[in-house]
């Protein structure tokens, strides 16, 4: 697919930005006092929620196509009910903006999903990229100092989603936006819907309530915020930014993310960052764009002299 003009999808790329970057200062303050799961399920149902209000004023409906609904099974799979409860259970051991940075490797893992299935060939910037984006993911785990509350873990399970990310991304462009004829919110609003039934019946399966009504009013405020706005607003956004732009160009609306949330995070929450973190978030971003072509390696060639 070609991509459109970019002053067509240039401002709703920003505001995926805007509105996916703050979401990990949402997920901060509901995780304070819920289980990841719980985060996850609720995103997901006022999202979905805000979705199917948003079909109803259009007039729209759901789609009817058995296989459309079997591909977003998988899409909810590894691009909500996975992704959405690892970062809600990394965000106990890490601050929201190290969570940000995790997230910002999502383009490293699409490449490398989509070299492994051999959809693109390995040239060596795409190589280089991948390595250097390993040593950038090091360097902001800090794995020379030793680490402890649980960092490691909530490190590894914040990359976990944001492999999943990966994934997903491939097999939605692959599947789904690359393919359909429906609008963008028709289909957000059935990969949302899928992945709320899935979160419910895996929050219920695991023992946890689905509500926690003892929780605070920013708890509340924070749910609707992460729903209504990072889920529901922002996958409108993102089947409508890769319509218009692919699979590509949207997955790199990560490189912005970092930036929102250490606004939130640091202003807000108070939180602080080590060296390491924005120095290893830089290595991960010149990575990216060794393998997107934006930097590319020369060749010196000696001057042939003149006849």
């Amino acid at each position: 697919m070609r991509t459109k003009g970019v002053g067509r999808w240039l401002p709703g790329f920003l505001l995926l930005a805007a509105v996916w970057g703050n979401s990990f200062f949402f997920i901060k303050v509901a995780v304070a006092h819920l289980h990841p799961l719980q985060v996850s399920f609720g995103r997901m149902v006022v999202g979905a929620f805000a979705l199917l209000v948003a079909l109803a004023i259009g007039r729209r409906a759901l789609p009817r196509d058995p296989r459309l609904w079997g591909h977003f099974q998988v899409a909810s799979v590894v691009l909500t009910t996975l992704p959405f409860t690892l970062f809600a259970y990394g965000e106990q051991y890490v601050s929201s903006v190290v969570a940000s940075i995790w997230n910002a490797t999502t383009p490293l893992c699409t490449l490398a999903f989509t070299l492994v299935l051999r959809a693109e060939k390995p040239t060596r910037g795409r190589v280089a990229g991948l390595g250097l984006g390993f040593a950038g993911v090091m360097v902001v785990l800090g794995i020379w100092q030793p680490m402890a509350g649980g960092q490691l873990e909530g490190s590894l399970a914040c990359f976990g989603a944001a492999v999943c990310y990966g994934v997903g991304g491939a097999y939605m462009g692959r599947f789904i936006t690359g393919r359909r004829p429906e609008p963008a919110v028709v289909l957000a609003a059935g990969q949302l819907l899928s992945g709320a039934v899935q979160l419910g019946v895996v929050t219920l399966a695991a023992g946890v309530p689905l509500v926690n009504t003892a929780a605070p009013a920013p708890v509340w405020w924070s749910l609707l915020a992460l729903g209504g706005l990072g889920t529901g607003v922002a996958y409108l956004l993102l089947y409508w930014v890769q319509a218009q732009a692919g699979v590509t160009t949207t997955s790199t609306v990560t490189y912005l993310l970092p930036v929102f949330a250490t606004v939130s995070g640091v202003v807000l929450l108070g939180e602080t960052l080590s060296w390491n973190q924005p120095v290893g978030a830089l290595v991960i971003m010149v990575a990216i764009a060794l393998t997107q072509g934006t930097l590319r390696f020369t060749r010196r060639r000696d001057a042939v002299p003149a006849a």
